[in-house]
């Protein structure tokens, strides 16, 4: 079988598609990605591969950005879906996506949720497509209709045939219930590795705070790591603190012995041994910490984040603490009483078993569904 894979920019779009990829060259298929140029460096570290596709004009992103910033959380988002991710991504990633569906013939097309000309293309080549989730289910069922309008202007019944085609989700159905007709649930066999003792053999729970792989480049992100290691800073545990490749952890200081930071940990090996997660709600952190049964505080910032740590909180497998200070843009900061929550937030989850319990019950929901490679049997066969 030949799979063509889409992706956005962002590594928390593509990482989605690494446990279906992964198993696409395990089974012997023909895989092909396609996606824009910064993701190059991702991809040339891989084996597949991989063609590059057109970027949207920055100044057309940059005011696009800039309005965002100016609304609501909700219409932020909305203009995002459907000025940047539907009208400027489809147009400049098209050309590349059409011609790969031209002369490399794919059996099927799997894109992530907000990779849009993949759709376009497959619906022109007549060729099947599906989903695979970058986020919650009603999160991405409320921007369907933004982008309805965008993907027609390409042809009549696009926007039907991403909404017809198969949802593909990690997510457990006891946490995200999807709202579309045919939806498959996978999971991720990660194997973890050892994590080095940096904290001199002393055996406290271990806390891993991280703002995922891009917040590290937001224009609060020192400030931001400052107060979730304030938060910290009194509590008898070991502190893993990641920043990502966007801030160098020499940014934010000296450390108290019980507190290490690092750029990058492969997050499998740290949530082997965490006892809890402190992050923005990412959905890539969000669901490898319940995969591995570990409870999480989320501090949402934008984005999908909000709701998933919504979903977080009301499964009982962690808390949620809303900053003041977080407008759904990228220009968030963490109040004294903010950092004050988390610590609180942090206490509690470690002193009472049912948080640690109830994301148990999650990972091994998440375990029983089929792997990768037996939901490519049913896709495809």
């Amino acid at each position: 079988m030949r799979v063509l894979f889409a992706s956005t920019r962002g590594a928390g779009h593509f990482y989605p598609l690494v446990p279906l990829i992964d198993a696409c060259a395990a089974r012997g298929d023909d895989v092909l990605v396609v996606a824009p140029s910064a993701l190059e460096p991702v991809l040339a570290a891989r084996k597949q591969p991989y063609r590059i596709g057109g970027e949207p004009p920055q100044e057309a992103m940059a005011q696009i950005r800039a309005r965002a910033m100016t609304l609501s959380p909700d219409d932020g988002v909305s203009l995002m879906v459907s000025e940047g991710f539907g009208r400027l991504c489809t147009a400049a990633m098209l050309p590349a996506m059409e011609q790969a569906c031209r002369d490399w013939r794919p059996d099927l097309v799997l894109h992530e949720t907000f990779e849009f000309s993949s759709v376009v293309a497959a619906g022109r080549h007549g060729v099947p497509h599906a989903r695979v989730a970058v986020s919650a289910g009603l999160f991405t069922a409320a921007t369907d209709p933004l982008v309805g309008p965008v993907l027609d202007a390409y042809g009549p019944g696009i926007a039907r045939g991403l909404l017809a085609s198969p949802y593909l989700t990690r997510l457990p159905a006891t946490l995200d219930p999807s709202p579309y007709d045919v939806t498959h649930r996978y999971h991720d066999a990660s194997r973890p590795g050892a994590l080095p003792d940096w904290w001199g053999g002393a055996d406290e729970p271990l806390v891993h705070l991280t703002l995922g792989s891009e917040a590290g480049a937001l224009p609060t992100a020192a400030g931001l790591y400052r107060g979730l290691l304030d938060a910290v800073g009194a509590l008898p545990v070991r502190v893993l603190l990641t920043t990502g490749h966007h801030l160098d952890p020499a940014d934010l200081g000296p450390q108290p012995p019980h507190v290490h930071v690092e750029s990058w940990v492969p997050q499998e090996d740290v949530l082997r041994h965490a006892s809890l997660v402190v992050c923005h709600g990412g959905s890539g952190t969000v669901y490898g910490a319940l995969a591995a049964g570990v409870p999480l505080v989320c501090v949402p910032l934008f984005a999908d984040q909000p709701e998933n740590a919504r979903l977080v909180a009301g499964s009982g497998a962690g808390k949620a603490v809303t900053p003041a200070g977080a407008r759904g843009d990228e220009s968030a900061v963490l109040s004294p009483d903010d950092v004050r929550s988390v610590g609180a937030a942090i206490e509690q989850i470690l002193a009472e078993p049912s948080f640690r319990d109830r994301a148990g019950a999650l990972a091994a929901e998440m375990g029983a569904a089929p792997s990768a490679a037996e939901l490519l049997a049913v896709l495809g066969g």
